[in-house]
Formats: C-alpha cells, sequence, structure tokens
C-alpha cells in the first residue's frame, strides 16, 4: 500500500522548496546588508529546518524517497543572487522569498485540502500557517526596504 502519487509528488517538491529556502536564508545571513533581513533569514533557516526534519520522517514512514537538494532552478537562482551584495542582495532576496511563499501557500493549501494521506495533510495545513507568517513578515520588509531611504 503505497502512497499516491499526488502525495508523493507534493512531499518531493516540498522538501526542494525547504532545502531551496534554507539555502537562501544562510546565503541571506552571510550577505544580507539589513540586520533585519539577517534575523528574519535566520528565523527561516530554523523554521525550514524544522519542517524539513517532520517531512523526513513522514516521508520515511511513506517509504517516500527525498530529494537533498533544489532543484536546478532554485540554484541558478540561488546563483545569481549570490552575485549581489548589501541593499540589492536585500531586495532581491526579500522578492524572492515573497514570491515563493505566495506558490509554496497555494501548493501547501491544496495538499491540505485534496491529499489523500491523512499525515502529509496535516503536515501541509500544519506548515502553510507558519508559510503565512513567514509571508506576511517578508511584506513587511519588503514594504521597510523600499520606504529605506537610500544611501549612496
Amino acid at each position: 500500500m503505497g502512497v499516491e502519487k499526488v502525495d508523493e509528488k507534493f512531499v518531493t517538491n516540498a522538501a526542494k522548496d525547504g532545502h531551496a529556502e534554507v539555502e537562501l536564508a544562510q546565503l541571506a545571513q552571510q550577505q544580507a546588508g539589513s540586520s533585519q533581513v539577517r534575523a528574519y533569514a535566520q528565523r527561516l533557516a530554523q523554521d525550514h529546518q524544522q519542517a524539513d526534519q517532520q517531512l523526513k520522517a513522514i516521508a520515511s514512514q511513506k517509504g517516500i524517497q527525498l530529494p537533498d537538494e533544489p532543484n536546478n532552478k532554485q540554484k541558478r537562482d540561488r546563483d545569481k543572487l549570490a552575485k549581489r551584495q548589501g541593499a540589492e542582495f536585500d531586495k532581491e532576496y526579500i522578492d524572492a522569498v515573497v514570491k515563493d511563499h505566495k506558490k509554496a501557500i497555494k501548493e501547501f493549501d491544496k495538499e491540505a485540502k485534496d491529499g489523500k494521506d491523512p499525515d502529509i495533510k496535516a503536515f501541509a495545513s500544519q506548515t502553510a500557517e507558519k508559510l503565512r507568517e513567514h509571508l506576511n513578515q517578508a511584506q513587511k520588509l519588503q514594504t521597510d526596504l523600499k520606504n529605506a531611504p537610500k544611501t549612496s
């Protein structure tokens, strides 16, 4: 008795997205110009690593083999962002976080509603709430960065 393809695909994609978020957050902790962005990135990394552990436990129970790195597009995005520094980095990083979290919330909400496996549905539902918190904080940072005085 295996897991439905739709649930397995969700778990696999969630793992890739989680790895990408952690890698970007670690990059932000090194390269962000703003202490607010660095603090946010640190919290994001911790939360996503925690979710990753939960996901690994579920996947292990269900016999799902998880990827241990982001997908190729996510790697390219990270490499592009790695070339930025300071305020330019902050803006691009937070914009990426907002975009990624909006996409993730849709996927997690869909799984929570339409998924077949009760454990995976519960994980999706619980994690979607945390993703909404992250999105709200990122949007606030996005506004703060836009309104920050320009320094040359």
